[in-house]
């Protein structure tokens, strides 16, 4: 049996008994996420990062839109919420999914997600000091035990750490799980009744997708469209309709029912299907 195996067959038995919505939500947001890091990757070879990022929300937004007109959903949200809305996509979508993106660009596919299998732990620290969660040893001891399998199952390669070419992008990936971190626990903290979650993604993909073309425009080096591949090109396809409308959908349902830290605990299955 392979290690990847051993560590997902153990956190099965951890959510074996939770009801068949969050064990498919648990699912999609696993095995999705697991492969962006790789899609990202694909997509940065020859689409500048913050074009890539950019893209891939502008899209998801665009993909809600016909949805929201159908059902008669599409409205204005409020000032108020919409404000909520921005700080979301700007914590997690142009912060958290941005950065990445931008640190793919010199890190492994295999690097980025063992590194961002660090979320649970900066989730964990950051409710305790809110208060939302309590500390407790059998929480302690599973961030440790799941963090440990991820270092077993890629302790072959932990010497890419110590790559001077890597320290750029290990610092800016950093400042991207502190973001998603912010956003996890601020969704939580909310306690905002999610009545039409397609809309409240709608603005949220719409603002991170506007912003961070800005961002593509201004900071991108050189931008010659004719040298995009159609691999890299399909790779935002797919982060747009699975890594983004998808489990961004299943992630805030999750959270609805869940703890930060228990749904934070799905990065390290994130991490596992990179290796399988």
């Amino acid at each position: 049996m392979r290690k990847s195996e051993v560590f997902e067959i153990s956190l099965l038995l951890i959510f074996s008994a939770l009801n068949s919505k969050i064990i498919i939500a648990i699912c999609i947001v696993a095995i999705v996420w697991g492969t962006t890091f790789l899609g990202i990757k694909i997509g940065v070879e020859t689409v500048p990062p913050w074009f890539v990022a950019g893209f891939r929300q502008f899209l998801a937004s665009l993909i809600l839109l016909p949805i929201l007109i159908y059902s008669k959903n599409l409205k204005w949200i409020g000032w108020k919420n919409f404000r909520v809305q921005i700080t979301l996509a700007s914590l997690m979508l142009i912060g958290a999914n941005g950065l990445t993106t931008v640190a793919e660009k010199e890190l492994t596919s295999s690097l980025t997600s063992l590194i961002s299998a660090l979320s649970p732990v900066f989730i964990f620290i950051g409710s305790m000091i809110i208060g939302m969660e309590k500390f407790t040893i059998r929480t302690l001891i599973g961030l440790l035990m799941g963090f440990s399998g991820i270092l077993f199952i890629f302790w072959d390669g932990i010497n890419d750490l110590m790559i001077p070419e890597y320290r750029n992008g290990l610092l800016i990936l950093i400042l991207a799980i502190f973001c998603w971190a912010s956003g996890t626990i601020y969704t939580k903290k909310l306690h905002v009744q999610n009545n039409n979650l397609f809309l409240n993604l709608f603005y949220q993909f719409a603002w991170a997708g506007i912003v961070q073309l800005i961002f593509a425009f201004t900071f991108s080096d050189t931008i010659d469209v004719s040298a995009w591949s159609v691999k890299s090109i399909s790779a935002i396809v797919y982060l747009a309709v699975f890594g983004s409308v998808l489990a961004f959908y299943a992630y805030n349902y999750l959270l609805k029912t869940l703890l930060p830290t228990q749904v934070s605990i799905l990065s390290y299955v994130n991490t596992t299907s990179v290796f399988s």
